[in-house]
């Protein structure tokens, strides 16, 4: 690798408001590598890669492109420098087709009329598409696509830039393991044609296995830069921390209670079929499989959020009508969302207002909010969820992603739920935070909570259920014991290798 880096950072710093959130921090990405960006929400990560990108006036500390200083001042500027950006958060248009959001203000057009060049955009969409493996209608609203494929069309769109320098933040978080495949491969290339990639993810199995170098922040501080050849897990973490994290996943000694939910031949046409399960008081019900196997669609049913065709609702032996969202939430379930951004928050809105609106009853009189009530109940969630923020009344918008994610479960389990359906509940969550979201979850299960728990990541699915669900193609395909399951059962049966 050349030793001269495609973009260098030296002694930067930034506070928002008087709140230090960078300090002296240096970074640097050589010409054919891929560098992980790693440390815990909240450490300072996007604002370093915002303030590489021109988003945001840097206080203090210099940037360089090619050996030159350079002072971006907006994202358009960045990019015209060679510096392309995969966003942790999709800003897909849902109603322009994919082609259509791939030449977003790049349309090809004939001549000084700026007439649209439709047919050549929709070959080179399909050009884009195809070098990731992924067949995808050019014409279809991207509104139709899932999640993971929506995160596919903004890889194709930043690959087909012409870059030096490839930000990815967290670009597998919904992606399915041969999408993920697809995209090491187009990584692997790009970093043997001379690019220089920052991979900012919390998958530590990832960083490991396409990354070579790793830098870690820690509360806006740089701490040091790994080789991965030269380091492991474990010294990660405790860069990341400050200290040994022991055991990835907290030790399960719940005692299962009666059934608590019984679902009971749940179809809804052409997104799953005759599926029944049950979950205990105390458990943890994990649900695995594929990217669109139906497991959210299932969990919507549930919810009353999505209609289905047949099927029935059992809460503590007694059937329940759940017709809508309202009803499911007085019955005593709570659902976090997969799509924190779009469905889980109201960015806008500040902490307090976001943990407040699941709770409105709890902190009411008579129909009129109690502020005293509500300043305590709010102060509580934010102490005992460990959100980092400088105060109550900031917007959520302005949060870390792992923060929002502590605020989407907070606001639930604020309800004193009897049942908590948990879809990807630690997606774009670091390590750390997995942890404290791993333990709430098991003193929920000690009072007798029954979690379902939607998960992409194997290790957790692994890690902290008591029984396994693998749906495929939206049917039931198994169903493990903790102690029989591995990953290749899972995978076998995810895949339609194995049916039990």
């Amino acid at each position: 690798m050349s030793k001269t880096p495609l973009a260098q950072m030296k002694g930067i710093s930034k506070a928002f408001s008087g709140n230090v959130v960078l300090e002296g921090v240096e970074f640097e990405i050589l010409p054919g590598e891929v560098h992980a960006l790693m440390g815990e929400n909240g450490a300072g990560k996007s604002t370093l890669m915002k303030i590489l990108t021109g988003i945001y006036e840097r206080d203090a500390g210099t940037v360089y492109m090619n050996g030159k200083e350079v002072h971006f001042k907006n994202a358009k500027e960045a990019e015209n420098a060679g510096i392309a950006v995969i966003h942790q958060e999709l800003n897909i248009i849902p109603y322009l087709s994919v082609t259509d959001n791939m030449f977003l203000g790049k349309e090809l057009t004939y001549s000084k009329f700026g007439i649209v060049k439709h047919k050549e955009m929709k070959q080179k969409t399909k050009e884009y598409l195809n070098r990731l493996g992924i067949d995808i209608d050019p014409d279809i609203e991207a509104g139709e696509l899932s999640v993971g494929q929506q995160q596919m069309v903004e890889i194709a769109r930043a690959v087909a830039a012409n870059m030096d320098v490839l930000i990815m933040d967290e670009p597998t978080a919904a992606l399915t393991d041969r999408e993920i495949e697809a995209l090491f491969k187009v990584i692997r290339s790009l970093r043997d044609e001379g690019v220089g990639i920052v991979y900012i993810s919390h998958r530590m199995e990832e960083i490991f296995q396409i990354c070579d170098r790793i830098s870690v922040l820690r509360d806006g501080q740089f701490i040091g830069v790994k080789e991965i050849p030269k380091t492991n897990f474990d010294e990660i973490v405790k860069m990341m921390v400050g200290r040994q994290l022991g055991d990835r996943f907290p030790e399960r000694k719940t005692t299962l209670g009666p059934e608590r939910l019984n679902i009971e031949n749940f179809t809804c046409k052409g997104k799953f079929e005759h599926i029944s399960f049950s979950v205990k008081q105390g458990e943890i019900l994990g649900v695995a499989g594929l990217m669109g196997a139906g497991r959210t669609e299932i969990m919507e049913a549930i919810f009353g959020y999505r209609q289905k065709q047949s099927g029935k609702v059992l809460i503590d032996g007694k059937e329940v009508s759940i017709k809508s969202a309202y009803d499911a939430i007085q019955q005593g379930i709570g659902f976090i969302t997969e799509d924190r951004k779009s469905e889980g928050l109201v960015l806008g809105l500040s902490v307090r207002e976001n943990f407040s609106l699941t709770n409105l009853g709890r902190i009411s009189k008579k129909s009129v909010i109690s502020s005293k009530t509500e300043e305590s109940f709010v102060d509580d969630l934010i102490q005992k969820l460990h959100v980092k923020t400088a105060s109550r009344e900031l917007p959520v918008k302005s949060l870390s992603g792992g923060n929002q994610q502590k605020i989407v479960i907070g606001k639930w389990i604020g309800i004193e739920p009897k049942i908590l359906i948990l879809d990807e509940p630690t997606r774009g969550v670091d390590v750390g935070a997995k942890k404290e979201i791993y333990q709430l979850m098991n003193q929920l299960t000690e009072q007798g909570v029954a979690i379902i728990m939607v998960s992409s990541e194997l290790p957790e699915i692994l890690g902290m259920s008591d029984r396994i669900l693998v749906i495929r193609e939206g049917k039931l395909s198994a169903t493990l014991l903790r102690e029989e399951a591995d990953q290749e059962k899972i995978m076998q049966a995810a895949t339609g290798g194995n049916e039990s």
